[in-house]
């Protein structure tokens, strides 16, 4: 496997730390639902695990749940995004994150991806945060103002580095909110204090006064007690390399001295009909709001996985509907072989595993696809390698069918095309397509 390496910005061979290959996921912020943009990640780093596992690697994966401490911003300043989701619906912060990770995880299952080997919500790592503040502070790292714990970025001399950031040009309340306490325009918190009088349902007490973990501090404290740094893949959105991911390196090195990951990978945004997704441009769609117009989250991730998750995608629903029509294609091809037809194999799912180690390059390995031979036994590694749930999709027919082609081919026998075509009619009632070959009928899939 190679992959394009952010923390370098090289193309990489990739080569394991240990005999388990240790990545880490930033998960979701769980106040709200998840849109189609969102879920597209999780799909790019399923195919991650995937790749790996059938190279032969044993993967220890961990995915986190952000259920406190993500502010409206990516600075210091404003409300708890589950604060807010809880004002917004009158419930109570931990039904708010309760309710949205289920959902999260309804479609995380529908779309077939890999459950991580750990879901780790950030409330149950508030413990290790502090002792992680405590390394952090013991190591000449934070300094503590009146409205939290601040890591000084000027203590970390390679801060700048993972970023490529302009530091000198960086100017205080620009990338950060702004705190008159602050040394440094880059310093962020590391653990919030909540003021006498403000509403925060989650607290903990440390350092005599009750607060609250910064965002950026659950993930390196996950890492540190799930897998043990360095890891070898840390995986995120392009959002994440100017701001998060800094502060985890530098938070990482403080708490350990050590390095947190080996490669980083991250994924661009989708964009929908060329626009940013946004609630004002009325373009938020969520996996049921496909369903509502047709689409099963199958053909979402043929569609996700038709492009490459460092490029920058335009979803609409013309290029969604060609993705179902190309999965739809492929399961055909699979009925042909559960015929006996065309069940053959040129060496397709080698040449699609080579594609994929190639920076997950799995529009090349569709291209490979649609340009060979498979037979059912490829097609079944096909499904372990992408989860497109092509063969399941694709089961033999019933024996009332076999019954109803069999009549069929009687009545084109005798001429009676009327009789032929009432029960090929019929069929199609059922979502079955019939076709007459040189090979004699072929059944396949309407949809």
């Amino acid at each position: 496997m190679k992959l394009n390496n952010t923390l370098t910005r090289k193309y990489e061979e990739f080569k394991p730390l240990g005999d388990v290959v240790k990545i880490y996921t930033c998960g979701p912020t769980v106040y709200n639902f998840q849109h189609i943009g969102n879920y597209a990640a999780y799909v790019y780093w399923d195919l991650l695990v995937r790749t790996l596992r059938a190279d032969g690697y044993k993967v220890k994966r961990v995915l986190n749940f952000t259920d406190v401490g993500h502010l409206v911003s990516d600075g210091d300043e404003g409300e708890d995004k589950l604060e807010k989701g809880a004002a917004r619906e009158g419930r109570s912060v931990w039904e708010i994150a309760k309710f949205y990770g289920d959902d999260f995880l309804r479609n995380y299952d529908a779309l077939e991806l890999l459950r991580p080997d750990v879901i780790a919500h950030a409330t149950d790592y508030v413990e290790a945060d502090m002792r992680a503040v405590d390394e952090m502070t013991k190591n000449g790292f934070t300094y503590e103002t009146e409205d939290g714990v601040y890591f000084d970025t000027a203590k970390f001399d390679k801060y700048a580095e993972f970023g490529r950031l302009d530091l000198s040009g960086l100017q205080a309340g620009a990338r950060v909110g702004f705190s008159n306490e602050k040394r440094n325009a880059s310093d962020f918190a590391v653990w919030k204090f909540i003021k006498p009088g403000e509403k925060h349902a989650m607290r903990w007490d440390y350092l005599g006064r009750p607060g609250y973990p910064g965002w950026h501090l659950e993930c390196s404290t996950i890492i540190h007690e799930e897998l043990g740094e360095p890891i070898d893949i840390h995986t995120g959105g392009i959002d994440h390399i100017p701001v998060h991911h800094t502060n985890e390196i530098a938070q990482t090195f403080a708490m350990s001295g050590r390095a947190l990951a080996k490669y980083w990978l991250h994924c661009n945004f989708i964009t929908i009909d060329g626009e940013k997704i946004s609630k004002s441009l009325g373009n938020v769609y969520t996996l049921d709001d496909l369903a509502e117009r047709g689409f099963s989250p199958m053909d979402y991730k043929m569609w996700v996985l038709q492009g490459h998750y460092s490029g920058t995608r335009n979803f609409t629903f013309e290029s969604l509907d060609a993705a179902r029509a190309r999965r739809l294609a492929w399961r055909n091809r699979i009925a042909m072989c559960r015929q006996g037809i065309d069940d053959t194999s040129d060496g397709a799912y080698e040449r699609t595993l080579a594609a994929v180690n190639d920076d997950l390059n799995s529009a090349e390995a569709f291209a490979v696809i649609d340009n060979s031979r498979l037979s059912l036994s490829d097609w079944k590694k096909i499904d372990e390698l992408f989860g497109l749930r092509l063969v399941a999709d694709t089961p033999d027919i019933a024996e009332e069918y076999y019954a109803l082609l069999k009549e069929r081919a009687e009545a084109r026998a005798k001429k009676d095309f009327t009789k032929s075509d009432e029960i090929r009619d019929k069929l199609a009632l059922a979502g079955i397509s019939v076709k007459d070959t040189a090979d004699g009928q072929v059944w396949g899939y309407l949809r």
